[in-house]
């Protein structure tokens, strides 16, 4: 694994307000920062994105010329920049505001104001994502492991693959709905599924109970990954049969963690 520090990253700062451009800039510093670059339109963003690409784009919510979720899709959606890394600063507090941004592949959303904790935090998933860390399991080879990956956002389906496959993980399928999957896993065997939960057709505890009543690979483990609050159906989904919760935007250590969990006990 390549350790890397917040002072070997690349920072571009997206800010339309002086004030807080000035905080969060040495907010990133005070974390040892020393590469940021700031802008305060998506237009001065994309110019700086295509002449030199950041490691890790640390944006505000509104500007006059859009949002951070128009950047953040193009970004995602693109081959050449879709490794960039996006940090949302934002006051706003709604769920269904931030849902949008949780569902695209933030790696953080930070609250304005935001503690050192929180940034120390987003700046260490950051340099997860970016780095490789391969699972050393006992019981199996991770490159021979074989996963299914549910979920009806591709850029979701990209973040999941892009951390599993740092993490060793090369045998991949995917699987845009509970649907697609429940056919998938009638022609094939896998060894461990991660879905996420709301989906159209059929959602994750559909799916989690035909793998665990219908299907002939009722004992994978299942590991589900999910903006989902309400505690309801969260605990649905414990009792269907999943093997455990990971929150969306989720960390790749944490993700470490439950597959060690899941597939070395």
């Amino acid at each position: 694994m390549t350790n890397l520090h917040p002072s070997e990253l690349s920072i571009l700062l997206i800010e339309p307000s002086d004030t807080q451009r000035k905080i969060i800039s040495n907010r990133l510093v005070q974390e040892g920062a020393k590469h940021i670059q700031t802008a305060t339109t998506l237009e001065q963003a994309l110019n700086i994105i295509q002449r030199h690409q950041p490691d890790l784009i640390a944006s505000a919510m509104h500007f006059e010329d859009g949002t951070a979720l128009d950047l953040l899709k193009k970004i995602k959606l693109s081959e050449r920049f879709n490794d960039i890394q996006f940090m949302l600063v934002s006051s706003e507090c709604r769920q269904e505001q931030l849902e949008h941004y949780r569902q695209s592949g933030v790696v953080a959303i930070l609250p304005k104001p935001f503690t050192s904790k929180h940034l120390h935090k987003a700046l260490r998933a950051t340099i997860d994502f970016l780095t490789h860390d391969e699972l050393d399991l006992v019981h199996f080879d991770v490159q021979d492991l074989r996963v299914l990956v549910v979920d009806d956002s591709k850029m979701a389906r990209n973040i999941i693959k892009r951390t599993i496959t740092n993490l060793g993980l090369r045998m991949i399928t995917e699987a845009q709905d509970g649907q697609e999957a429940i056919e998938i896993m009638q022609q094939q065997m896998f060894d461990l599924v991660i879905t996420d939960y709301n989906m159209p057709s059929v959602d994750g505890l559909a799916l989690t109970q035909f793998i665990r009543h219908d299907s002939e690979q009722s004992h994978i483990p299942i590991l589900m990954v999910s903006s989902e609050s309400n505690s309801t159906h969260l605990n649905n989904v414990s009792q269907a049969g999943v093997n455990a919760l990971c929150d969306k935007p989720f960390e790749p250590q944490v993700v470490k963690k439950i597959l060690y969990q899941l597939l070395d006990e």
